[in-house]
């Protein structure tokens, strides 16, 4: 492994060709930032979407440490179910997460930092926008962090959660590695463009484009849950 710089943890490529003496464990890797971004809090600075787009890019190198497939396809189909694994047990982590300190909440005297009401609201949020709010917070920064342990201290049905926790999961996952893979090799073949030599201007340009809807509504002061 190179020599370790702070940049690197929100450099995508240090994760897929991350190794240790010449083992390369950027597919373990990358599945863990995958379940980290989406159960742990400290998880939400990580990449992830642009970390699964150039993982679409760079399948072949990530799928080849852990079996040898026959084509691509199969190759991204697999690297998109082990991503959409992760993400599942992530968002179950932090649904488990905010379930046990959800009674600890309910039952806080209100202070200038919390506000019983805001947790009422958060119940009310989810009973009407569950589904969409898990689905939707999967393909944005940061409330794909928090998202699911909202709903945990919210106390959202668990079977309703289940559902959309795997449903916003494989869509997250298959949508933005098959993206990165097909639109690899459709500029290549036909415009002779490299992804793989403009990989800072995706970055910047997935980043651009899943932050854009985050600071309006932000802006537009929309209802999200406040804890």
């Amino acid at each position: 492994m190179n020599d370790f710089d702070w940049k690197n943890l929100i450099d995508p490529l240090f994760y897929i060709h991350f190794d240790i003496n010449g083992i390369k464990l950027g597919i373990y890797i990358v599945l863990f930032i995958v379940f980290a971004e989406t159960g742990l809090f400290a998880g939400f600075f990580l990449p992830g979407d642009s970390l699964l787009f150039l993982a679409g890019i760079y399948n072949r190198e990530l799928i080849e440490n852990v079996m040898v497939l026959g084509s691509d396809f199969l190759n991204v189909t697999v690297l998109s179910v082990f991503v959409a694994i992760a993400g599942i047990l992530g968002n179950i982590v932090g649904y488990w997460f905010g379930s046990k300190s959800g009674y600890y909440l309910y039952n806080k005297k209100d202070s200038f930092w919390f506000k019983k009401k805001y947790l009422i609201q958060s119940k009310d949020f989810f009973e009407k926008h569950g589904g969409r709010a898990i689905i939707f917070a999967r393909f944005l920064p940061i409330f794909r962090t928090f998202a699911p342990i909202v709903a945990g201290i919210v106390n959202m049905d668990k079977k309703k959660f289940m559902f959309f926790n795997i449903v916003s999961s494989f869509l997250w996952s298959f949508t933005l590695i098959f993206a990165g893979h097909y639109l690899y090799g459709f500029l290549l073949k036909n415009y002779g463009i490299d992804l793989k030599e403009h990989i800072e201007v995706i970055v910047i340009g997935l980043v651009g484009i899943t932050i854009i809807p985050v600071l309006y509504k932000f802006s537009k002061k929309l209802p999200v849950p406040k804890i």
